[in-house]
């Protein structure tokens, strides 16, 4: 995935302070970041965002998160003893509050692509920028995308490349529902359609970036991406024809 995703690949850290979080604290912000698709890894109190001139916007929930320390007294033997301290606190994540900037984002929008945006917008789908997941949500029909700020260059993609070709891949999610594409592969390919949907989402994809010259030759991630869909291609020879055929009605449809 190409862009920052701070909430769910990195320890949370206390925005006062700087500290990380240690124990089951980081697995329990780790949880509420990828649950809530928070963006950033940074977490503090009501008052410490107060303190760093930020607001926690009105409404939002907070997040537990256990305070605990060392502390040593003298037992009935004058001896020192050590136990535990430990109480609740409750913390809020820096996508949660106003006038804070998250330290993992450059700032600058892609190099966007005249062609491509004219495309994307003639669509009409609804699409939905911010968080830190990229996906097609049938329930309410829209694309969910990164910030722009979030991508940044691969090895093999420029952002630019990086952003245009996530976006695609969920477009093509996009035709699948059955007033558009109406693309079913529950009876031959029974368990193995999620893995179909994916290999036509990713080779639409390709299709859309060539066809738009966003990248010029075929990219070695490309072909990483679909060898973990080798399996359903050995069980049914004939597959590769079928996720092509799919994948090129949906770029049809986009196009």
């Amino acid at each position: 995935m190409p862009w920052h995703r701070g909430g769910v690949n990195q320890i949370p850290a206390n925005i006062k302070s700087g500290n990380e979080y240690q124990g089951i604290n980081i697995l329990n912000l780790w949880i509420t970041a990828q649950v809530r698709t928070y963006s950033s890894n940074l977490w503090g109190t009501y008052r410490q965002w107060q303190d760093v001139d930020a607001q926690v916007r009105k409404g939002e929930k907070s997040s537990l998160i256990i305070f605990y320390k060392k502390l040593t007294f003298k037992n009935d033997q004058g001896e020192d003893e050590e136990r535990h301290m430990i109480r609740p606190s409750f913390g809020f994540n820096a996508d949660q509050v106003d006038g804070f900037e998250s330290p993992d984002l450059d700032g600058k929008p892609i190099d966007h692509i005249a062609k491509a945006d004219e495309m994307v917008l003639t669509t009409a789908a609804r699409i939905i920028h911010g968080g830190t997941i990229a996906c097609y949500q049938p329930s309410t029909d829209t694309i969910h995308m990164p910030d722009e700020e979030r991508f940044f260059d691969t090895e093999h993609s420029s952002r630019t490349e990086c952003y245009y070709s996530t976006l695609f891949h969920e477009l093509c999610h996009w035709t699948g529902i059955n007033t558009r594409c109406n693309r079913q592969f529950g009876k031959r390919f029974g368990d193995e359609a999620y893995a179909m949907e994916e290999l036509v989402a990713e080779l639409g994809a390709a299709f859309l970036c060539a066809r738009l010259c966003i990248t010029s030759e075929p990219r070695s991630d490309h072909a990483q991406y679909m060898a973990n869909w080798l399996e359903v291609l050995k069980s049914d020879k004939k597959a590769i024809f079928t996720a092509a055929a799919k994948a090129q009605e949906a770029v049809t449809f986009l196009a």
